[in-house]
């Protein structure tokens, strides 16, 4: 081991000194390596003849773009150090075998993993002596200096503290402490130059995260613009193109620049790190410093992260959302789940004329179902499971990219994808299929904590998107076709440590239990993976529950099976249930209650009142009293075959053959539902609910229902299945009136979808997601289409709309791409005066 000697002139008198803002501005290239399992050992670890076996493999594969003895080309990265996407041995593995998305990796699959493995041994075999040496110096004293003395966290986060201006410097006890020595010493020395900007470096997940110019060509480097107004900005450039410009300065924010609205713009070529720092820096100072750094080989989960997240999106702000409109604030577009746009620059007269002004491919072979929120000029948002991008929400130009690969993975595992994200201050949040939640720097892509939420190995997942809530992250999961035991629980936003969960299936003894025969409650489902929603002033959350276990075979599970196909009310502080209404009880169709649970306050029947509607899977729309969760009024809305009315508590008055049998038996609605948990809408100027509707019949069989953990627990028989289209099966979009209880227009597509949903803006307009490849705006009155744009491929999301400088957006994705779309500029509809300084407009 190395011990590590540095000589400085040592100023009189005095062991520290002075040491200027943003010290470690530049550092070159970061590992950003957090607390990653090595799911997969190596066999050959340490076995010199594997190494050399695995060194000819490199040679006649590899050294064309990594280069001799792997020291890296302008193709390819070095591989005796830090490795960007990874450095476990079973990372290595990975990426050798199936490829780097988003990279020039390709896959390796033609080797046989003995053949990976080896040279697997030879990369390890170069790792520098850095990885392990031990250097003089105080690292609690480094630490002061790093964070107090120098400040060099107003430039560099560690464990999620600190300004994400330069790189994040969670690993960089991954670098030799002389490399650590010479980059603070010498910044502008060759090799550091991919950080003259003080560029993010990879995230902290075993993936990329924070890396603002990657996937697209634009190398993050410092920058300084003026603007035609005289303010000048300095600071890191993120993405540009020939008409925009993405930076962040030296305060932290970040700037979406206009280059029409720019006098100049300046390429820096030094770092913006000081290099005077030799004349600076005592001798222990340094070697302090270093020894700090070189504690640092990632995400530490037993640090907790700095718990404040101030600034950015707060919790005041999301319960005002009404009042910015030009934002997208929640999976939802606010608490109440309404999904209904107050914009309405974009409307009936002018519709005919929108077009797409930019279309963002999404990585990966999979269909996104994300819906994105919008803060501030900033759109966040979902592509394949665990990629989260950040935008600049008026060019679609990418700010930074988070990868996260999933650690564990359920062979049996379905639904891979994910809806969406929360942002709270200076956080965003998501989930992902192991069943983790994450949050992330909403600044840089930088991850801040995850936390494990359940074993995906038993059938868990985190497909939408989570609720913030004051200062916790409240989450359901995914599973329900596994045999899973369903809950709520919500986290610290600070620290990702849990705060409480709530169980949708009673334990013995707990109010309900009495609802489940036997020990069926331990494999009773009732998942929770829909986001829920929210009433401050009630300050009660709603959250709807999934079908009860096995899927369709309801005798193994006899009883109502709380809190299955339900609406639970909750107090968000605690976790405890308020009340709950069950839509279907014991139900044997899959017809999960995860669809949007809307709050409204209006005028119903002649009484003001606080409502939650639904239009449930089981083709019934539902009015109920939110604040105590009465009963008020029930109306189907496709044919519905299973009940023949409801008695004054809203308990179902089901028909004698509603149930699956195992013979078989044929019932209205379909078993993807009369709708599903594609996103509704209410518009408060019509006082209708517009959502997608299915009306058809499913084949519904029971069986036998064993039990494995990790695998699909159904219960159904042979004589069931998903059917074809019968006579007479439609599909569409319709307006319904919650007052009468009738529909009012129906608009029919050619093919049923699951997840495209509706959005209602206050231009008069329904947009319309559609399977069948084609986006839609209807009169809101009467249904008429008035605009369609062909996407080409399969609608599975919902749209949103937001506004960037006055200028109106609808973005909606399609299959991999994500497309936003406004009205010509010419044609006057760029109202406000654009913000020179590239912040985006709040209201005061």
């Amino acid at each position: 081991m190395t011990r590590l000697s540095i000589k400085l002139r040592e100023p009189s008198g005095c062991r520290s000194t002075r040491l200027l803002t943003g010290l470690l501005c530049c550092f070159s290239y970061l590992l950003a390596q957090q607390d990653v399992p090595e799911a997969q050992k190596n066999p050959f670890a340490g076995n010199a003849e594997a190494s050399n076996a695995g060194r000819k493999i490199y040679d006649a594969a590899c050294q064309g773009c990594h280069g001799g003895e792997a020291r890296g080309s302008d193709r390819a990265p070095a591989l005796g150090g830090a490795l960007a996407h990874g450095h476990a041995d079973g990372e290595i593995f990975q990426n050798i075998r199936a490829g780097i998305r988003g990279t020039a990796m390709p896959p390796f699959g033609q080797f046989s993993t003995d053949q990976i493995w080896q040279v697997v041994s030879y990369i390890r075999s170069l790792a520098t002596p850095g990885l392990t040496e031990m250097v003089s110096g105080n690292p609690d004293r480094g630490r002061r200096v790093f964070e107090v003395e120098a400040k060099c966290t107003d430039c560099h986060q560690v464990n999620g503290l600190g300004t994400p201006i330069g790189p994040d410097l969670s690993a960089a006890g991954a670098l030799p402490a002389e490399q650590l020595r010479a980059t603070i010493l010498n910044p502008n020395q060759p090799g550091a130059g991919a950080g003259r900007g003080g560029a993010p470096g990879p995230g902290r997940g075993n993936g990329r995260g924070g890396r603002g110019g990657r996937g697209s060509g634009v190398r993050a480097v410092a920058i300084t613009v003026r603007t035609l107004d005289g303010k000048e900005y300095r600071g890191i450039r993120r993405n540009e193109d020939v008409f925009s410009l993405q930076m962040v300065d030296l305060s932290g924010k970040l700037r979406l620049l206009d280059k029409s609205d720019l006098a100049e713009i300046r390429l820096e070529t030094k770092s913006l790190m000081p290099d005077d720092y030799a004349s600076r820096l005592t001798a222990n100072d340094l070697l302090d410093l270093v020894a700090y750094l070189k504690t640092l080989h990632g995400f530490d989960p037993s640090k907790p992260p700095n718990p404040s997240s101030t600034g950015g999106v707060t919790y005041e702000r999301i319960r005002g959302a009404e009042a910015e409109p030009q934002n997208w604030l929640t999976y939802w577009g606010d608490y109440s789940g309404r999904h209904f746009s107050s914009l309405a620059q974009i409307n009936q007269a002018n519709v005919a004329r929108l077009q797409a002004q930019w279309t963002v491919p999404m990585p990966g072979d999979g269909i996104v179902e994300s819906v994105p929120v919008v803060a501030d000029g900033v759109m966040y948002t979902t592509g394949p499971p665990g990629e989260v991008f950040a935008l600049d929400a008026r060019t679609g130009r990418q700010i930074w990219k988070y990868q996260r690969t999933q650690k564990v993975v359920n062979p049996y595992e379905s639904n891979r994808v994910n809806r969406g994200v929360a942002v709270l201050g200076n956080r965003i949040y998501f989930g992902t299929l192991d069943a983790t939640l994450v949050a992330l720097d909403a600044r840089s892509g930088a991850l801040v904590w995850e936390t494990q939420v359940a074993n995906t190995m038993e059938g868990y997942s985190i497909t939408s998107a989570p609720l913030a809530v004051k200062d916790k992250i409240i989450t359901g999961v995914a599973g329900g076709e596994y045999g899973i035991r369903g809950f709520i629980a919500a986290y610290d936003a600070g620290t990702g440590k849990r705060l409480w969960r709530l169980y949708t299936i009673p334990g013995p003894g707990e109010f309900g239990s009495g609802t489940w025969e036997g020990d069926s409650w331990k494999h009773g489902s009732a998942a929770t993976w829909l986001t829920g929603t929210y009433d401050p002033d009630l300050n009660t959350l709603y959250w709807p529950v999934g079908n009860p276990g096995p899927d369709t075979n309801g005798d193994v599970r006899k009883g109502d099976n709380l809190f299955s196909c339900s609406v639970i009310a909750l107090d968000p502080d605690t976790g405890q249930r308020k009340w709950h209404y069950q839509f279907t009880p014991n139900d044997t169709h899959d017809w999960d209650a995860t669809e949007d649970v809307l709050l409204v306050d209006r005028v119903w029947r002649g009484e003001r009142r606080k409502l939650l509607l639904q239009a449930d899977r089981n083709g019934v729309f539902y009015v109920l009293d939110r604040i105590t969760g009465a009963f008020l009024s029930a109306a189907p809305f496709v044919r519905t075959s299973w009940v023949s009315n409801w008695d004054s508590a809203g308990r179902p008055i089901t028909t004698s053959d509603w149930r699956s049998t195992p013979e078989g038996s044929t019932v209205f609605p379909a078993l993807g539902g009369g709708s599903n948990f594609q996103a509704p809408s209410y518009s408060p100027q019509t006082g209708w609910m517009y959502f997608a509707y299915h009306d058809g019949a499913g084949r519904y069989s029971s069986g036998p229902a064993p039990y494995e953990a990790g695998r699909q627990f159904w219960g159904r028989g042979s004589g069931g299945g998903f059917p074809g289209a019968g006579p007479g099966d439609v599909q569409g979009v319709e307006a319904f009136d919650p007052e009468t209880g009738k529909v009012q227009w129906k608009f029919q597509l050619t093919q049923n979808s699951l997840s495209a949903g509706v959005l209602a803006t206050a231009g008069g307009l329904v947009f319309v997601a559609s399977r069948e490849g084609n986006f839609l705006a209807l009169d809101a009155r009467s249904g008429k289409p008035l605009w369609h744009f062909g996407a080409g491929a399969e609608i599975a999301s919902s749209p949103m709309s937001y506004a960037v400088d006055g200028r109106q957006y609808i973005a909606v994705s399609s299959a991999g791409a994500l497309y936003s779309f406004a009205l010509p500029v010419e044609a006057g509809n760029h109202a406000p005066a654009r913000s020179a300084d590239g912040i985006a407009a709040r209201p005061k």
